[in-house]
């Protein structure tokens, strides 16, 4: 129980900064969708869906190889950290350069042959997000969770603070004639000098690099006695690890971001009145937003348990351990899953023109997807620790045709509900692969019966509320709520005595 409770604290500390920061962040969701129409939004959505992308290409699955050569008592931690940040400093030189040099032709490619500064700029991005990876990779290995969430937080209230500055202190400096704003009118030339309304985007770009950057300083220490080296038989052994990985990781950002894509191009023109394609793809993204709440304990899940998995793998009782994990991760998820779900009548105020609520109902599904892809992640221990990476890139590479496929099938039907549905079905179906061959070459004991229970429950529960109006937003609030607490009793009677009676021995 007590290696449980040690895997929750890294958790809640690591979530601290993701529930803080994407909490924060997510602050910034009605603040862009008040400045920006769907359009422009859509194209902001459609570069961090690169961005996705890109970012696995610059790590090429170091930085889980870092974790694992760094577990090993045979290796030196500190040999293998500087081996995985030289060949990630190198290659993200490289990479960075060659995106930098065909940036006008990119800006074209992507249709936005007016935005090649923007492709500069998130070359650079890449960059910096790949070198920093890897001393927050370090912080997770030496435990160092508290460091780790105060940067990150620290990063996040610098990216809230410039936005405001300069898209709205700065924007109604120079745009708002009104009575308050007239009162800065003695600092316009400043302002003017620093900030361009016209080219709002672009200083969002700016400000994610800009922070990203002061990243470096704060972490800083990590890279004491930092020696650049490459030693050839040490990274080769690194390398065929990590390489299933890349492509693993370019097929999960497929999975991912490739329905954007999707909708941008594939959308029947005129699928939705008066709307174009950009116009839907900033919708579904605001709307899949409002999924954060799992994919940000899923994140968290991650930061802390990937150490944690390679740190048991070799205990006798570690497929036991692994199974307990799992079961109240679900749970977990399960209660997310149906607390957002039956208050998305809420919720959607936090979108705040009307037309980002239009695709409100797809967040049932894609909170659902995102519990599945939580899953998935936790059932991969088995390929990680058994050094059988090259199954990863088969169960990606199948979600990676489910999302193709199906995404070319399902858009010009369904539009953008078609997408939703794609990925729940993708991350199921990785879900349910990687469960299946875990259990021949790394049985773990599962309770199945149970995990599928309670999500079910859950969705039982989402759609009873959608069949319940009371006419009343109060009344239904509460009958939504109730629900919610309605799951929790049945939790409380069928887990607490359980976790009373855990083997204190785990």
């Amino acid at each position: 129980m007590q290696i449980l409770k040690k895997l929750a604290s890294d958790t809640a500390y690591y979530g601290l900064s993701s529930i803080v920061g994407r909490v924060l962040n997510y602050l910034l969701v009605p603040f862009y969708t008040a400045v920006f129409a769907a359009k422009d939004y859509g194209i902001m959505s459609d570069f961090y869906a690169k961005a996705a992308i890109f970012n696995v290409i610059y790590l090429f699955g170091m930085e889980t190889a870092y974790f694992r050569f760094a577990s090993k008592k045979e290796n030196s931690p500190q040999e293998i950290y500087q081996t995985t940040l030289s060949a990630i400093c190198l290659s993200s030189l490289l990479f960075s350069s060659v995106l930098i040099l065909f940036s006008k032709y990119l800006a074209n490619l992507m249709q936005y042959p007016d935005r090649q500064v923007d492709i500069i700029i998130f070359a650079l991005l890449f960059g910096v997000d790949a070198i920093v990876a890897i001393p927050f990779a370090r912080l997770r290995q030496e435990n160092k969770a508290k460091q780790f969430a105060l940067i990150k937080i620290s990063n996040i209230l610098a990216n809230i603070f410039l936005n405001l500055f300069f898209l709205y202190f700065c924007h109604h400096v120079l745009t708002d004639s009104s009575n308050f704003w007239a009162n800065f009118s003695h600092i316009k030339p400043a302002i003017a000098s620093i900030y361009s309304p016209e080219n709002a985007l672009t200083y969002v770009f700016g400000i994610n690099l800009f922070v990203n950057f002061l990243q470096l300083l704060s972490l800083r220490q990590t890279f004491i006695g930092f020696k650049f080296q490459l030693p050839y038989a040490q990274l080769k052994e690194m390398l065929m690890y990590a390489y299933p990985l890349l492509f693993t990781g370019l097929a999960g950002a497929v999975n991912e971001v490739l329905d954007r894509d999707l909708l941008k191009y594939w959308l029947p023109e005129g699928f939705y009145a008066g709307k174009s394609s950009l116009d839907a793809l900033g919708i579904y993204s605001a709307c899949y937003k409002l999924s954060i709440f799992i994919s940000l304990a899923v994140q968290a899940f991650r930061y802390a348990g990937e150490p944690f998995f390679f740190s048991k793998a070799e205990d006798k009782n570690s497929p036991e351990l692994f199974a307990k994990v799992m079961h109240y991760f679900i749970i977990a998820l399960s209660v997310m899953y149906l607390a957002v779900s039956v208050n998305l009548d809420v919720l959607q105020f936090f979108l705040r023109k009307e037309e980002y609520r239009e695709g409100i109902d797809i967040v049932p599904f894609l909170l659902l997807a995102n519990l599945f892809l939580g899953v998935y992640y936790n059932l991969t221990v088995w390929f990680k620790v058994t050094d059988k990476t090259y199954f990863s890139l088969i169960f990606s590479g199948i979600g990676a045709l489910i999302t193709i496929i199906g995404n070319l099938v399902l858009i010009p039907i369904l539009g953008y509900m078609g997408s939703a549905l794609v990925t729940l079905l993708c991350y199921f179906s990785m879900s349910a692969l990687c469960y299946g061959y875990g259990q021949k070459y790394f049985p773990v004991p599962y309770n199945l019966k149970s995990a599928l229970g309670y999500i079910g429950l859950a969705s039982i529960l989402i759609i009873l509320h959608y069949q319940i109006d009371f006419g009343s937003a109060g009344a239904n609030f509460l009958f939504h709520n109730f629900l919610v607490v309605l799951f929790l009793a049945v939790v409380y009677h069928l887990e607490i005595r359980k976790i009373r009676n855990i083997d204190k021995a785990i």
